[in-house]
């Protein structure tokens, strides 16, 4: 479902402090736009920003990007950061609009820490799995940026996107280290709620949960 069109996003985003309006200029030096240097994860298809807003306020020694297509999805997650933040300007936040299939253009070999790619569209019509954010073809993008030892965490509530995935990862050479069909019954205390995992787990659907490293 597309969300509808918002004036007032772009005029909000120019004026916010942690909105990057260029960022392949970033490229090999966003550490320079944080507070301080710290690890560097990047959420992919931000969105409204629930998770990456308790994930930066909840983990203050980690830097956030946040990468989305819209600017009108980016500017309601700016004004969710904000909530959440009050008075106090993040200074391990930035948000940027741009194509996650571009990834590279944004960030040098070896400078992410961690990737996070929550609940992404599972592209089921057929001969539309190539648009997939994990699909092998991406996932051979994103592994020079992340660093040796380098994370990405995956979660969905789509059968078919889970199991494709988990094979996707491997022909990447990705190594696995979390898979699970019900991450709620793990008590993990890292896993920070996505919008898209509150909704879905009232409905009762399990989410399903693969953590990977670059091996």
């Amino acid at each position: 479902m597309r969300i509808r069109k918002k004036a007032w996003a772009r005029p909000e985003l120019a004026a916010c402090g942690y909105y990057i309006d260029r960022p392949e200029e970033k490229k090999g030096h966003w550490q320079e736009s944080f507070g301080q240097p710290r690890p560097l994860h990047l959420d992919l298809g931000c969105g409204k920003c629930v998770f990456l807003a308790e994930a930066a306020h909840a983990q203050p020694d980690v830097n956030f990007v946040g990468i989305d297509i819209s600017y009108d999805i980016l500017g309601v997650g700016r004004r969710n950061i904000q909530t959440l933040f009050g008075e106090e300007k993040p200074d391990n936040v930035l948000l940027c609009y741009y194509n996650i299939e571009r990834l590279p253009e944004l960030f040098a070999p070896g400078e992410v820490d961690r990737l996070y790619i929550n609940f992404c569209n599972p592209w089921p019509a057929a001969g539309c799995h190539k648009r997939r954010l994990t699909h092998t073809r991406q996932l051979l993008q994103y592994k020079p940026l992340l660093k040796a030892g380098g994370e990405l965490w995956f979660k969905t509530d789509n059968d078919d996107l889970y199991l494709a995935t988990k094979r996707d990862l491997g022909e990447a050479g990705f190594q696995i280290t979390l898979d699970t069909k019900d991450l709620h019954t793990l008590g993990d205390s890292e896993n920070i709620l996505t919008e898209h995992e509150l909704m879905f787990t009232a409905q009762g659907i399990k989410t399903k949960a693969l953590r990977a490293v670059v091996s």
